[in-house]
């Protein structure tokens, strides 16, 4: 009998915990919420897709959880505001800051391309919504986790934002400016006990992947990724409970790649590796 109560306790160890996961309405954002729901916490799901939020919140309640579902438009600093008034009253403290969201609409990523032919206005949406959201983010809900004694806040960055690529230089640059963030974040709340880290995912294989790429796209992919698969929702979900736990209680200021390594090796490991299989 204790052994079964310590491996519960083991599985809630965000039991008593508030999280706020933005972009939770599907994809990498509804694993994370799942995950940290799994994890014993109790779940703010905001996005600007509202349907989407309210029914992971369903799902989490159908589960035995918590979860309040809010809309939040991440270009209007407004609408930040009413967010967190809307944690206070539920809630009244925020542990787990979880800045997931990003403007990765298919109008807006077939935007991003060249660099001479971009409209300015793409440019400024990725770093309005990606960047600047996540700052005022961090602005608006730092003071409640303070009010807590601390807490942690986990950015959502990507593994082309430490690499050149042909494609979507802006939502690059402005994941570049996440990291930076995250760093300064660490550094200014370090000693208020509030964490920062990012995490960089890899191709993750949410339907908008599978939609919007070809087999062959995918197949590519995976031939340069170190492991045997592409990564899951889930790969990233596990990361963010583990640093969103106190089993990261030492680990801040940090960017993690989530990616199956495949920004950790020579770019022509995978025509190596074809040619020693002939």
């Amino acid at each position: 009998m204790q052994k079964q109560e310590e491996t519960i306790t083991q599985a809630l160890k965000l039991a008593g915990k508030v999280a706020l996961v933005t972009g939770s309405g599907a994809n990498i954002g509804e694993a994370c919420a799942k995950a940290l729901a799994k994890a014993g916490a109790k779940l703010v799901l905001a996005d600007i897709n509202l349907a989407g939020v309210q029914r992971v919140a369903a799902d989490i309640a159908a589960s035995g959880g918590e979860a309040l579902a809010h809309h939040l438009d991440l270009g209007d600093e407004n609408s930040i505001e009413v967010l967190r008034a809307a944690v206070v009253t539920r809630f009244g403290r925020l542990d787990v800051l979880h800045n997931n969201a990003a403007d990765v609409s298919t109008a807006q990523m077939a935007a991003d391309g060249s660099l001479v032919s971009m409209a300015s206005s793409v440019w400024d949406r990725a770093f309005q919504i990606n960047t600047r959201g996540t700052m005022l983010m961090i602005k608006h809900f730092v003071p409640l986790m303070l009010q807590c004694g601390g807490g942690s806040i986990i950015n959502t960055s990507s593994g082309v934002s430490i690499l050149g690529d042909i494609f979507t230089p802006a939502y690059s640059a402005s994941k570049a400016a996440v990291n930076a963030l995250t760093r300064n974040a660490a550094t200014q709340f370090g000693k208020q006990n509030i964490r920062c880290n990012a995490i960089l995912p890899g191709l993750i294989l949410t339907s908008q992947a599978r939609e919007q790429m070809s087999p062959e796209m995918l197949q590519m992919l995976e031939r340069h990724t170190l492991l045997p698969r592409l990564g899951t929702p889930d790969d990233i979900a596990g990361t963010v409970a583990f640093l969103a736990s106190d089993d990261a209680s030492f680990v801040t200021g940090q960017i993690f790649s989530v990616d199956g390594g495949i920004t950790m090796h020579q770019p022509f490991v995978a025509d190596v590796l074809a040619f020693m299989e002939k």
